[in-house]
């Protein structure tokens, strides 16, 4: 993997995490551009990178991370429903990633949804609440057990699942931002974990090529948070519709062409 690859690995990275896109389905489309070898260097990378994403959203709302003890609760009942079934199902898990079909369908089901998703909650935005109670945050953590199938995206369900328990949309992308923080720390020292078990070491210029990624991602995820709560609030789910259909669409054409298109 070169520097350049790890840059625009972390660009991706960066704007799709915490948008409801897919991260996964966007690095298929890339890997598969930039012609990335699939080492196990490189599907760690791919993971680790998250931690430059998820401390952007320490450092925009770190605020929010010295309030007090009942707030980190709440991030672990949301936290334990996907934490233990992605722990239990892992080998299932990792064989879905295998699916590139599958990722692409759920990429479309996704975005059909968004298509309605507005009209269907209009007046939770009007009237919803701003208040994230112990049951709402549990209620949230199923829903992020459906991001456990790829493609299905974690911001999408936890955001989805955040209004259908009558939070405003700021507010349920609010707290799937803080949700994400325990959810890729554990993904990213698991993946790591597992990356030394195997026998693997760091070498060359990997370390440098990590931290590079690692402050792209971060930078970029700074800056796509910023502007994703503002689109959404005024413009709401439509748009990431289109888009997950068009992306998904993609996708399943050059599956269907026979182009190499595995998952990092």
């Amino acid at each position: 993997m070169s520097y350049l690859d790890a840059i625009i690995l972390a660009i991706v990275e960066g704007l799709t995490e915490f948008l409801p896109v897919s991260s996964t389905g966007h690095m298929i489309i890339t890997s598969a551009i930039l012609g990335i070898e699939k080492d196990p260097f490189v599907k760690t990378f791919t993971v680790s990178i998250q931690l430059g994403a998820i401390a952007s959203v320490i450092v925009l709302y770190w605020k929010r991370f010295f309030q007090s003890f009942n707030f980190y609760l709440k991030l672990l009942i949301a936290f334990l429903p996907a934490a233990v079934l992605g722990f239990l199902f892992s080998n299932q898990i990792d064989f879905l990633f295998e699916r590139v079909d599958l990722i692409a369908l759920m990429l479309i089901l996704g975005g059909i949804v968004f298509l309605f998703i507005d009209k269907l909650f209009h007046e939770t935005e009007e009237n919803g609440k701003t208040d994230v109670t112990h049951a709402t945050a549990f209620k949230v953590g199923l829903f992020q057990v459906l991001a456990l199938v790829p493609g299905v995206s974690r911001s999408a369900a936890t955001i989805i699942g955040g209004i259908t328990q009558k939070l405003t949309k700021q507010t349920a992308a609010e707290f799937s931002f803080f949700l994400a923080v325990p959810t890729m720390l554990a993904a990213t020292g698991y993946k790591l974990l597992t990356y030394y078990l195997d026998g693997n070491k760091f070498g060359g210029d990997q370390v440098s090529i990590l931290l590079v990624g690692n402050v792209v991602a971060f930078v970029v995820a700074f800056l796509a948070i910023r502007s994703f709560i503002s689109f959404l609030t005024n413009h709401g789910f439509k748009l990431f519709g289109y888009y997950r259909i068009a992306l998904g669409a993609t996708i399943l054409i050059l599956y269907w062409l026979g182009i190499d298109l595995q998952i990092l």
